[in-house]
Parts: C-alpha cells; sequence; structure tokens
C-alpha cells in the first residue's frame, strides 16, 4: 500500500512532475530502506523509486527489482532528503564546481552569498555558474555590503535620498534575476555603517518580491540582545521572513544568554513576525582577522586604514579596540583561542594561534602584541582565523528550538586548501552522529527536518526537502550507527564516515562511499523554473 497516493496531487500543483506511478520502469531503486522523510514524522520502511529525477514512487511493499536500471540496497540505513545548506560560502564554486566538500555531506543544496556579501549582478553571475555546471543544487542571495560597497564605497555614512533608491533599485533587480532574499553583515563594514531604517528600506524591496532576510547580526557578544533586537525590528517593519544567521554566543561573559535570545525568537513569532535561526554545530567561529579590528578604522578601506596608523593618536586608539576585542570579544582573552585559518602571505603560521606567532617572534603572548599581529596580518593582505569563543550549553539550546535549521557557514574547500574549520567537511554529520545518537540532543526525525523541510520551507522550495512521490530526487543514504564527522580543529581536510550515497537530482553523486564527479546540480532562481 503505498504512503503517499494522495499527495501526488499537491506534488503537481507545486511544479512537480504529474502522472508518476509505481509501475516502473525506474532510473533508480533504492530497496529496504528505512525513511525519514524530512517532515519530522516517524521512520518508515519503503522502497523509493526515482525515473527522470524525480521521486517516481514511495512503496511500504516491496517493489519490483526488476523494473529499475539500478538498485541500491538501503537495509540498515536510513534514506533522507538531501541535507539543504542555508548559508554556504560558495566563492569558490567557478574553482571546486563539483562541490565534494559539500556533496559528501549529504548537502544536495547550498545557499550563497550570505553576511551581506557576494557577487555583482546577480542575473549575470547565475548565468555563469549553470554554463559551468555544478555538482549540487546552488542559489543565492543578494548581499547588502556588496551593494552598498557598489554605491557607496566603504563610506561611513549615511546614504543620500538618491544612493538609497538605486540600492533599492539594485535588490528589486537581484530579485527579479532570481535572488532568495537580502543578506546582512551588519558587525562587517561597509554594511556596519548603515543604520536600521537603510536595511528595513532595502529589505521592504526583497520583501515585495517574495524574498528572505538572513542577518549577520551587529553584534553577537556583549550586544548580542540589541543585535537580535535589530534583526527582529527589521522583520517587522518590512513585513519579511528572517533568518538569524549563524546565531551564537560569543565570548563567555555572554554565554548562557541564548535563553533570552531564543525567548525573543519565540516571542516576536507570537506577535507575527515569521523569523527563525540557522546555526553550526562546533564551539568556535571563523571569520577574517579584522573582525577584531574596530569597524570605524577601517572607513574607506585597507589604505586608508594604514594611513592612520601612521597617526600617533589613531594608532593607539586603534590599538586599544583591537586589545578590547581580544579580552571581551572574539579573542576570548587568550591568544590561544585566535586559531589562523588562511594566511595566503604565509602559510607556515596556518593551523597555528596568535599565542604560536607571538612566540615565534619572540614576543610576549598578551592582548598587547595580539594587537600587533593582527595590524601586521592586515598590513600584509589579511587572514582568517578561527576562534574559539562559544559555550556548548549555548550549542545545544539553540540546536533543540524548533525553529533552528542546520547551516554550515562551510566554505567549498578541497583537501590542502588552507586550514579550514571543520564545518567546511563535517557540519551535516557531526548533527546526525555527535549531538544526535551520541549526545541525545535531537532525536534523528528532528535532526534531518532541522536540515532537510525547515531550510526548504523557508527559501520556498516546494519540490526539495522532503521525501514525496514528483519531489526532485534529492536523497542521502547514511548509516544511523556510523555517522560522524572525522574533520578535528587540528586536521580539518577530512571527509565524513557513514554517508554511502548521495543523489542530486536523481544522479548518484556518492556511490558506495566514493565521490563522483557527475555535475548533476542546477542554479535555482526565485520564481523562476532551475536552468
Amino acid at each position: 500500500m503505498k504512503r503517499y497516493a494522495l499527495l501526488i496531487l499537491a506534488a503537481c500543483l507545486s511544479g512537480c512532475t504529474p502522472g508518476l506511478d509505481d509501475s516502473g520502469p525506474w532510473d533508480l531503486l533504492i530497496a529496504n530502506a528505512s525513511v525519514i522523510d524530512g517532515t519530522g514524522a516517524q521512520a518508515f520502511d519503503a522502497d523509493i523509486a526515482v525515473r527522470d529525477g524525480h521521486i517516481a514512487a514511495i512503496s511500504e511493499t516491496s517493489l519490483p527489482r526488476e523494473s529499475a536500471a539500478r538498485v541500491i540496497d538501503a537495509a540498515g540505513q536510513v534514506v533522507a532528503p538531501g541535507f539543504i545548506d542555508l548559508h554556504a560560502h560558495l566563492e569558490p564554486l567557478l574553482r571546486i564546481p563539483d562541490a565534494e566538500s559539500h556533496v559528501r555531506q549529504g548537502v544536495t543544496t547550498a545557499v550563497g552569498n550570505p553576511d551581506g556579501g557576494g557577487f555583482w549582478p546577480i542575473g549575470e553571475s547565475l548565468d555563469s555558474i549553470a554554463a559551468t555546471t555544478v555538482g549540487m543544487n546552488v542559489a543565492f542571495l543578494v548581499g547588502h555590503n556588496t551593494i552598498r560597497g557598489e554605491v557607496m564605497g566603504s563610506d561611513n555614512r549615511a546614504p543620500t535620498p538618491a544612493e538609497l533608491d538605486q540600492m533599492r533599485t539594485m535588490v528589486g533587480q537581484a530579485m527579479d534575476e532570481g535572488a532568495f532574499g537580502l543578506s546582512t553583515g551588519l558587525r562587517y563594514t561597509p554594511g556596519f555603517f548603515s543604520d536600521t531604517d537603510e536595511v528595513v528600506a532595502l529589505a521592504e524591496v526583497a520583501a515585495a518580491a517574495g524574498g528572505i532576510y538572513t542577518s549577520h547580526l551587529r553584534d553577537e557578544g556583549l550586544d548580542l540582545l540589541s543585535g537580535v533586537g535589530e534583526a527582529l525590528e527589521i522583520g517587522r517593519r518590512a513585513g519579511i521572513p528572517v533568518v538569524l544567521t549563524h546565531h551564537k554566543v560569543v565570548g563567555a561573559p555572554m554565554w548562557g544568554t541564548s535563553e533570552l535570545t531564543l525567548a525573543m525568537i519565540d516571542s516576536a513569532r507570537a506577535a507575527g513576525t515569521d523569523v527563525m535561526a540557522d546555526q553550526y554545530p562546533y564551539p568556535a567561529t571563523l571569520t577574517g582577522i579584522t573582525i577584531l579590528v574596530p569597524p570605524w578604522a577601517l572607513a574607506g578601506g585597507t589604505p586608508t586604514f594604514l594611513e592612520r596608523l601612521e597617526d600617533p593618536v589613531l594608532r593607539d586608539s586603534i590599538v586599544d579596540g583591537i586589545v578590547w576585542n581580544i579580552v571581551n570579544d572574539r579573542g576570548g582573552n587568550d591568544l590561544r583561542r585566535v586559531q589562523l585559518s588562511g594566511v595566503n602571505w604565509d602559510t607556515s603560521l596556518e593551523g597555528g594561534t596568535l599565542h604560536d606567532w607571538a612566540v615565534r617572534e619572540g614576543l610576549p603572548s598578551t592582548p598587547e602584541t595580539g594587537a600587533e599581529l593582527v595590524i601586521e596580518a592586515v598590513r600584509q593582505g589579511g587572514a582568517r582565523a578561527i576562534y574559539h569563543v562559544l559555550d556548548e550549553g549555548d550549542i545545544e539550546r539553540i540546536m533543540s528550538h524548533p525553529y533552528t535549521a542546520i547551516a554550515s557557514d562551510g566554505r567549498l574547500v578541497r583537501p590542502g586548501d588552507g586550514h579550514p574549520h571543520p564545518r567546511a567537511y563535517g557540519t551535516f554529520p557531526r548533527v546526525l552522529g555527535h549531538y544526535t545518537r551520541e549526545q541525545g540532543v535531537l532525536t534523528l526525525e528532528d535532526a534531518v527536518r532541522k536540515m532537510t523541510s525547515l531550510p526548504a520551507d523557508r527559501l520556498g522550495l516546494l519540490d526539495r526537502g522532503r521525501i514525496e512521490e514528483g519531489a526532485w530526487a534529492d536523497l542521502v543514504v547514511f548509516d544511523p550507527a556510523t555517522v560522524t564527522d572525522r574533520a578535528t580543529f587540528e586536521e580539518p581536510h577530512q571527509y565524513p564516515d557513514g554517508i554511502p550515497f548521495v543523489v542530486v537530482n536523481g544522479v548518484v553523486t556518492v556511490d558506495e562511499g566514493e565521490f563522483v564527479d557527475q555535475r548533476a546540480g542546477v542554479v535555482l532562481r526565485k520564481a523562476a523554473s532551475p536552468e
């Protein structure tokens, strides 16, 4: 007896292929599976048939093996919808189009241009990516920092009415060309120089086109509550669905504050603001070394920053600001907590800490030394760093919230490329293994929901994120007893275990644990059919 017979009509109404049945022939049959459909419902045993890139049949009785070109016996395995990463750094996509580091985690769709960044113009860039062909489905936001930079450079001021109109026009153009919404990085320049009214004005344009708003908050440390409040206010005033992206609590003085931020989410939802969060499952962040520099000092870009250092008074203020951040914010009051990740001008520093660098230079491991090293890193061209400043209690509390999706914040990477955050290789299997199987923070069904239907619903993807007849056949097969991340902060370049098969649009892309470069992904555009 088929479980989902009544869903064929609904699937067709959402744009899926009509007229599907369980008679074959099929391109692929996944047999004897324990199916977790992505909705949060209990697992059930079934066969899943795939034809023409779609799920053609789901049957709790055995389907004929001879009707399939290929059969995968998934006995003892879970079959889930392919994971959807709401926050991914896809900047290297044209260099790493196979997206292996993501696909091996079970990710079949990822959203790029987070934190206010990314490319411009949107449409032209999406055309280039589609022409390249990619290993997973990709969708993109339009970045506020990118747009503001195009119009105003890195100026520390409010836009003129004409400049604001130009930015609003650009957001509208991006939405017309397929962007799924607006992202901000209000902790980074030039977005830091904007006020709430400016962001609301741009978010209104995205909202009118059915888009979403994802926010790297203005502050995630001592002013976290103000940062959350601002994002909720933007959502309320613009009438736009909100994602508090990579939601976290930075720094020991604020640990435990997630109780309040989650209560703020609940209160805002009760009052009518459609807000949720996403999260990566690690006790450390990663971003540029300039996160330790006071934003005012970065106005005008790096050349202007270096000019300010020539003024003794300004230099003292800059150093004091960096010291403050090392003590109270991302520095964790210990140079050992700042681990260098990408240092193009001296790769020997990668993987080590600011403490290690200070020792190498024969300098005391103090916040003042750290400030000088940060300045030197900016002078040399910048660096990325991992900041070990999060608390497991907050991680588990945020993860448990019903409106928290799992998202990597990971950058596409190949083995040997720098010293990345382990989230680039292990986010999704870590949740399934460490936090679900070992720690019991989530049930397996809810963990899958947070990786599939929850992000799909936020993006308005009606035909992905669930296992149902007519949906796209984005699927992941994993062993619930062994699935785990292997990447660590010390040895990050390690693929996960326990994910033998990944299917992208009906094409097997991880096959018996081996990656196959099939490039079966498509470019997704909001309010348009995929390429």
